[in-house]
């Protein structure tokens, strides 16, 4: 539905109109104007036909035993993905695009190969997370109830929670290239009335733009702040991601070290482990002495690059001797667990489509 046509709906009504239509989306997911009775009939009926609630459940076009990938249509004919992660600990975390397509051109995301289209509304953003919402919804209903405890690959013990719990913005596109709208999107998400996600489970992504990373800084909200770094000095860099060039690598050092300095926030930096390119032990030496005294952890991402012939995953030797060097240096470092690669769904693996 075009979440953006409510406000345009009822600008004329009384103001708790609005908090009420709201409400019956965001908080009671109804599949249907006419069953909210809180509203007057004609108030409903003049809903029904200027914003219907059509949530269309062919969207998914892919799923695993933890990942749903969907595809959703805009009203322009573009389209982005989006992903649920449904976690083993009940958390669902919705993997949220900002951008169609992404100028970027990161080496290692096919996102980046299609270029970009344009930035998503706030509402195009949240619309992700209600599609999910909406999922989880249907499938909780008791006619479901057996699929979800037998879930896809007959794994009956992974649960399927009744709602969104995180959103992470990892999906298509830069945040910080729409940081007004990934910021109102984010105040959706946090709103109490609305899907009451608390900041501190919500996510942001970025390159590093330095100038976005200080207005971040000043923000209202303590969302986390994850910066993709993948190598630890500029040559290496901007052969993987050409923004280096115009952000080295000491920029985006010294804006996360004062981000760190006026928040008191912990900055998570993601790094895509590339085999025979930036995974010697040499690159993780000098990673550690960069981030050195910093408030933070490094995330490898081992890349994820099925069907690619240039680019390829280093073996879990290889991967596990990076991650104690970076140990022993005093250096926090997790791996990503790897939702979703066997349908497209993981890191880097994104892309859009005009059906």
């Amino acid at each position: 539905m075009d979440l953006g046509k409510l406000k345009e709906i009822l600008k004329n009504e009384k103001p708790y109109r609005l908090k009420q239509a709201e409400k019956a989306v965001y908080r009671d997911l109804t599949d249907d104007w006419s069953k909210v009775s809180s509203l007057p009939a004609l108030l409903r009926d003049k809903l029904t036909e200027s914003c219907p609630i059509s949530i269309d459940y062919k969207s998914v076009v892919s799923h695993s035993k933890d990942t749903v990938k969907a595809l959703i249509k805009l009203s322009d004919g573009l389209s982005v993905e989006t992903v649920l992660l449904q976690h083993a600990q009940g958390r669902n975390t919705v993997c949220v695009s900002s951008q169609v397509g992404c100028p970027l051109g990161c080496l290692f995301c096919k996102t980046g190969k299609i270029g970009y289209k344009r930035n998503l509304t706030a509402y195009e953003i949240a619309e992700q997370v209600l599609f999910f919402s909406y999922y989880l919804k249907k499938k909780n209903t008791p006619e479901n109830a057996y699929e979800n405890n037998h879930n896809n690959n007959g794994n009956k013990s992974f649960p399927t929670g009744p709602r969104v719990t995180n959103v992470v913005f990892m999906g298509m596109g830069e945040p910080f290239l729409n940081y007004g709208n990934v910021m109102d999107a984010i105040r959706i998400f946090n709103n109490k009335e609305k899907f009451n996600i608390g900041a501190r489970k919500i996510s942001i992504s970025t390159c590093g733009i330095p100038q976005q990373i200080e207005k971040l800084s000043k923000e209202d909200l303590q969302v986390n702040l994850a910066i993709s770094l993948s190598a630890p000095n500029n040559e290496l860099r901007s052969k993987l991601m050409p923004v280096n060039d115009k952000y080295p690598v000491e920029a985006v050092i010294d804006a996360s070290k004062k981000y760190i300095k006026r928040t008191n926030r912990r900055v998570m930096f993601e790094y895509v482990l590339i085999d025979k390119f930036n995974e010697s032990p040499e690159y993780a030496v000098e990673l550690a002495e960069i981030l050195k005294g910093l408030l933070c952890f490094v995330n490898l991402i081992p890349f994820n690059g099925k069907g690619e012939r240039v680019l390829n995953a280093p073996s879990k030797e290889k991967i596990g001797l990076f991650k104690s060097i970076l140990k022993k240096s005093g250096i926090s470092v997790t791996e990503r667990y790897r939702f979703g690669q066997d349908i497209d769904a993981a890191c880097g693996q994104l892309l859009y489509s005009r059906e």
